[in-house]
Parts: C-alpha cells; sequence; structure tokens
C-alpha cells in the first residue's frame, strides 16, 4: 500500500475522536476563563494572566482552524458549520483597539462552537431549520390568536382595569404574560368584580394558547428532530452498505483472479497430458 501523504495524515487527525474531545475541553476551559473575566476582582488582580490566557487560546483556536482547512482543502469551505468557525475564530483575531471593542465582545461566541463540534448538537440545530417552515404557521396562528384576544380583551376590559388592558399593546403584553400562566388570577380578578365570568375567558385563552398552540410548536420541533436523526441513520446505512458492497466485489474480484488461474493451471496441465500421450506414437 502506498504511503498516506501530509493531507491525508491530517485529516485523519482532524476526524478523530481524540481531536474533537481535545477541542471540546479546550472550549469548555476557554469558558471557564471568559466567566472568571466577568468578575472584576479577579481581572484588576491579575489582568497579564488572562491576556496571556486569552492569546493561548485564540492561537490553539487558530492553529485547530488552520490544520482543519489544510486536512479538507476547498471542502472545508463547502460546510456552513466551518463557515461558523471560521467567523468565530476570525473576531477572535480582531486588533483590541477601541474602534473594534464590540466585535471583541463577540469572543464570548466561541462559547457556541460547542454545537459545530458535538454532532448531537448540530443534529438539534438542524431540527430547528428543518421545523421552521411549520413552526412558522404554528406560530403565525399563535399570534393571531393572541393579537384578536387582545383586542376583544381590551374592548371588555378597559374600565375595570385599565392598567391591564389600557390600551392595545397593554393588552397584548397582558395576555403574553397571562399565556406563560405567571400570575393570571391576579389579572383575572383584577376584572373578575365587575365581570365575573372574566376567569372563564382567562382560563379559554390559556387552555387555547398555552396548552394546544404552544404543544403544537413542540410537536413540529420533536418531528423535525426525530426526521433529522432518522436521515442520519439513513445516511449512516447507506455509507456501511457502501462498505460492504465494496467488500464483495473485492472478494468476487479475488475470486475470479483464482478461478482463473485454476483455469490455467488445468488448461497447462491438460497440454502436459495431451503431449505426453503422443510422443510414444510417433
Amino acid at each position: 500500500m502506498p504511503e498516506p501523504t501530509t493531507r491525508e495524515r491530517a485529516q485523519r487527525i482532524v476526524e478523530s475522536g481524540w481531536f474533537r474531545n481535545g477541542v471540546i475541553v479546550l472550549i469548555l476551559i476557554n469558558a471557564v476563563s471568559l466567566g472568571m473575566e466577568t468578575y472584576e476582582d479577579l481581572f484588576t488582580a491579575a489582568p497579564d494572566v488572562f491576556a496571556v490566557t486569552e492569546g493561548v487560546f485564540v492561537g490553539l483556536f487558530a492553529a485547530e482552524l488552520a490544520l482543519k482547512v489544510y486536512a479538507h482543502g476547498r471542502s472545508f469551505f463547502r460546510d456552513p458549520w466551518n463557515w461558523f468557525d471560521a467567523i468565530v475564530v476570525g473576531i477572535a483575531l480582531v486588533p483590541s483597539s477601541a474602534g473594534f471593542s464590540v466585535l471583541r465582545l463577540l469572543r464570548i461566541l466561541r462559547i457556541l462552537r460547542l454545537v459545530s463540534v458535538v454532532p448531537q448538537m448540530r443534529q438539534i440545530i438542524g431540527a430547528l431549520f428543518r421545523s421552521v417552515p411549520g413552526m412558522s404557521t404554528v406560530i403565525g396562528l399563535l399570534l393571531i390568536t393572541v393579537y384578536t384576544t387582545a383586542v376583544l380583551a381590551e374592548k371588555l376590559f378597559e374600565d375595570a382595569s385599565p392598567e391591564y388592558f389600557g390600551d392595545l399593546h397593554t393588552s397584548l403584553y397582558t395576555l403574553f404574560t397571562v399565556l406563560t400562566t405567571e400570575n393570571w388570577p391576579d389579572i383575572a380578578d383584577s376584572v373578575a368584580e365587575e365581570h365575573p365570568w372574566a376567569p372563564l375567558f382567562f382560563v379559554g385563552y390559556i387552555v387555547v394558547t398555552a396548552f394546544i398552540l404552544l404543544n403544537l410548536v413542540i410537536g413540529v420541533i420533536v418531528t423535525a428532530l426525530e426526521e433529522e436523526v432518522e436521515a442520519q441513520r439513513w445516511q449512516e446505512d447507506q455509507e456501511l452498505e457502501q462498505e460492504q458492497h465494496e467488500v464483495v466485489l473485492d472478494r468476487l474480484e479475488a475470486l475470479s483472479e483464482q478461478v482463473e488461474r485454476l483455469s490455467r493451471q488445468v488448461a497447462d496441465l491438460g497440454g502436459e497430458t495431451g503431449a505426453g500421450g503422443a510422443a510414444p506414437g510417433k
């Protein structure tokens, strides 16, 4: 077998489990370091330590990215997750001048690289994007329901409770609070004195929005996640079948070569036997 090239060796390294686990550990340590910077006493006590630590992390992440680019070549840029990693690492390389101070704050996004490194997290994000068409329909229905109910509640309860239903935007905020089922009895009690049937209004609203429509959103996401997992399993099955197909073809080729060799040996033996039998007759 020919010796693997340097690029093939680099590709084996970046696709290995120990390399991925090392990157995960590095991201987690960096997350702890960025969190410690939020403590003013620690940061002012040892600013040089944090500066050196930041430089080490940036250098390691840049080296990791460069190794992946070298290993995969142009195919590196075909994966959206690789673009995400490149942007996050590129933000970390921005000079820490005053003009780029806002961009420097975005280095906290390096923690989100866990999503691109861990395959299970990528599946969840993929499922969320897959569920956007169905989820947008359900969310649109939810917004229509909330808006309609807000207009209706403003007309019904404006005089009884102006602090909750004085105008449209106040009513929208109130009904969003009711949607979360947070302190909704207090809101219902504020209008129950003038409208004894008001609790039934809020109970029906909660049942429709919180229990039915929001659960529909969750159902759409769960369905998309199942489809994402099934698609991943199908791809793995296809790859396994391809490997098995190649193994069978290799074995058939080897058997064909053995049969061909045996045929040649039988033909050679037949020729030698014929020549030996013809000699006495001369």
